[in-house]
């Protein structure tokens, strides 16, 4: 299959401006499967829950129907961030195929003022089946928590998807990890740019990137610059055995791992 990441640079609040960079991305880019930043249409940095409001949107909103409409168009699937609109309001990504929604995921961790906003996610961490495989979603700030990508594992993932809005430094080289000792291949697509807003300025690092079970930097995207990397990946790599003798999940330990 054909991975790819769009790294954007959105304009906070221009919505349709921003979604339609994406489209234009994906275009450019054939891929069986694209991951698009964390809030990748609304922007990132809300002021307060009521700005917030504003843009949030239920699963099966405009943002959805422009984006399946993608997906069917050229058979494909896309994974995108958003807030979402339910009984509260999540920060929340989608998968969408070509028949429409295939399922989401709500951010469990969540970072710096969205713990003023958004209601932390109660889905767990779910895996969905996709013609080339089993995979998995998270969000940005759960990549520094190791449980979140051991549990999207432990159930079958082979792939994690991670829409990322990433102001820290240190997850580009930190899925390297998540990728070792998990055995498997994730997809972070963050955003460039900067968000001076309501007394907070964040400015998002890029590097978005696709990492393989080794280790190994697929591809990984510059710092400043709007782009898409795409790498061609076989989900029946991840495979947790080291050698003969050591297989990473079936040598886990659980009895001994207290908290």
């Amino acid at each position: 299959m054909l991975l790819s990441v769009i790294q954007t640079d959105p304009q906070f609040g221009d919505v349709s401006a921003n979604i339609q960079q994406a489209v234009s991305l994906m275009e450019g880019k054939r891929a069986d499967l694209y991951v698009l930043p964390e809030l990748f249409a609304s922007g990132y940095n809300f002021m307060d829950r009521s700005e917030l409001d504003q843009y949030a949107e239920p699963a099966t909103g405009p943002t959805f129907e422009l984006i399946a409409r993608f997906a069917a168009a050229y058979s494909c699937y896309v994974v995108y961030g958003f807030p979402e609109r339910a009984d509260r309001i999540y920060n929340s990504s989608a998968l969408v195929g070509p028949s429409g929604l295939v399922g989401t995921y709500r951010k469990v961790h969540l970072f710096y003022r969205e713990t003023t906003m958004f209601a932390p996610g109660d889905l767990g961490f779910p895996v969905f089946d996709l013609p080339f495989g089993r995979v998995g979603m998270m969000i940005c700030f759960d990549w520094i928590y190791p449980e979140a990508a051991r549990s999207l594992t432990l159930r079958g993932a082979r792939l994690i998807l991670h829409p990322s809005n990433l102001v820290l430094p240190h997850c580009p080289d930190a899925m390297v990890t998540r990728c070792l000792e998990n055995r498997i291949f994730t997809a972070t697509a963050n955003r460039i740019g900067r968000e001076d807003r309501g007394g907070t300025d964040l400015s998002f690092i890029g590097r978005s990137e696709i990492v393989s079970p080794r280790g190994e930097i697929m591809t990984r995207l510059g710092e400043t610059t709007a782009g898409a990397g795409v790498a061609k990946v076989d989900l029946s790599l991840a495979d947790d055995s080291l050698n003969r003798y050591n297989r990473l999940l079936a040598d886990r330990r659980p009895e001994h791992y207290k908290g």
